[in-house]
């Protein structure tokens, strides 16, 4: 744990023992399930997000009507050395068994300290609610990927309670030596019922079927939805992908910079009973539309770094002539590159 971040946690033990009032700011340090540290992020008009330390996990994003918009997993285990099921793990420096290490990588399953001194990002003018977080390698982690390396991560909520994160990996290695690695944002979404949802954007591409030994296809349909398991890494994908869930009569826009792929997931009724942590019906509550760079691998030589952005919004969705018009929510939610960061 960092000094600040001891320091921060000490202050609000205090706190709390000796019954004094503590008002709620913009960023809040605080103990979460199991007493595990979290950051909870507040937006001045009501929307809010939670990043535990642990894997710097996005646990939660509410709206401004505090309505949950990430799916968590009811059996969800908070406590190391297992990943928590649902939200944002961050998957790095592998997705999947992309390589020889565990799958998804070591970043979900390690400790993260606060960074505050130096700002490692821009430090934005309009809007104070965000943490930035860093990861270094520990010497077990050089066991069993020799490189070393600084892993910086901002969680931002922007003033219309849109969620960014903005990751930057740099190569520290002092023996002249570079290293490769895949990464993934591996967002679970909260839906209504997963019959009701299809993600639009990713018609015509080309992708990896993971249920067929990763072989490669052509997208048919004019949008993807579940009627049983998919697995997909779709190559090539456009900076934004919209998720139009229509009992809700909302979309989630996915906004993307430095990351090139799209993995589509949902377990569906078989593979849900199969895992532990997650309930035999959730999958109907659940969509994985992920942010990756998987299928070229990313190389960094030692001093280089490398910058992986994702946006998220939710915004209402509007029936015309009985049938949702994604084509006038991506318009109107597009907003300049520059505007993700």
């Amino acid at each position: 744990m960092s000094s600040t971040t001891a320091a921060a946690v000490a202050g609000e033990e205090s706190a709390a023992a000796t019954g004094a009032p503590t008002e709620a700011g913009p960023v809040e340090l605080c103990r979460g399930t199991n007493g595990l540290e979290k950051v909870v992020l507040r937006e001045v008009r009501g929307s809010s997000a939670e990043v535990y330390l642990y894997g710097s996990h996005v646990t939660s994003w509410k709206d401004e009507h505090g309505e949950e918009l990430l799916f968590v997993s009811n059996k969800a285990i908070f406590k190391p050395s297992k990943a928590i099921r649902g939200g944002i793990p961050i998957c790095f420096p592998q997705f999947s068994n992309f390589g020889n290490l565990e799958s998804h990588g070591f970043a979900r399953n390690r400790t993260w300290s606060v960074e505050t001194d130096p700002p490692p990002f821009p430090v934005p003018t309009s809007n104070r609610a965000y943490t930035d977080l860093i990861l270094l390698p520990t010497e077990e982690d050089l066991k069993i990927w020799p490189h070393s390396f600084e892993f910086r991560l901002r969680v931002a909520l922007g003033p219309g309670g849109d969620l960014m994160l903005t990751s930057r990996i740099r190569n520290t290695n002092a023996d002249g030596k570079p290293f490769s690695f895949t990464f993934a944002y591996h967002t679970y979404f909260s839906i209504s019922d997963i019959s009701e949802v299809r993600v639009e954007g990713l018609e015509t591409l080309d992708y990896l079927d993971n249920l067929k030994d990763r072989a490669r296809f052509t997208e048919q349909g004019d949008a993807i939805v579940f009627e049983s398991e998919l697995d997909r890494i779709y190559l090539g994908t456009p900076s934004k992908i919209a998720i139009i869930d229509h009992e809700k009569k909302r979309t989630f826009v996915v906004r993307k910079g430095g990351l090139p792929d799209a993995v589509v997931w949902n377990p569906w009724d078989k593979k849900a009973k199969a895992m532990s942590d997650f309930g035999d019906d959730e999958y109907k509550r659940m969509v994985c539309v992920e942010a990756a760079a998987i299928e070229k691998q990313i190389t960094l030589k030692p001093g280089e770094e490398w910058t992986g952005k994702l946006e998220l919004s939710a915004v209402p969705s509007s029936y015309y002539s009985g049938q949702l018009d994604p084509d006038r929510v991506l318009q109107d939610s597009t907003v300049p590159e520059d505007s993700i960061s």
